[in-house]
């Protein structure tokens, strides 16, 4: 077996065009689909754990040191949970939303794929 030659292959099929361009196009349509879900999922749920933090710290009195602050901590500190608590649903929300408006595309271009 000419080991070389099994290698030059390899490294040509690198380089040559790809055929599948339909595979390509399907794989951005599904991120097309989920991105928004999830940059919307990662900044709120980064945003709220924040605001949950600062909530705590004064909570604990750690930053402050008085009654008013801690109360006020503990206000901030539910609102942060809750953020968090309900991020989950808007992602599913916003996900069934990309996928329900590329459905169609994503489906007709599996079948394409599928098909060939």
């Amino acid at each position: 077996m000419n080991t070389n030659k099994i290698y030059a292959e390899s490294i040509a099929k690198e380089y040559a065009p790809k055929d599948d361009s339909k595979v390509i196009a399907l794989r951005k349509l599904d991120k097309k689909a989920k991105t928004p879900a999830n940059v919307f999922a990662y900044t709120f749920g980064i945003i709220t754990s924040l605001v949950a933090g600062l909530g705590m710290c004064l909570s604990m009195q750690v930053i402050g040191g008085t009654t008013a602050l801690m109360i006020v901590g503990i206000v901030i500190g539910i609102i942060g949970f809750v953020g968090m608590g309900i991020n989950y649903p808007i992602y599913k929300k916003l996900l069934e939303k990309g996928k329900q408006k590329y459905a169609f595309e994503i489906v007709e271009l599996a079948k394409q794929i599928s098909e060939e």
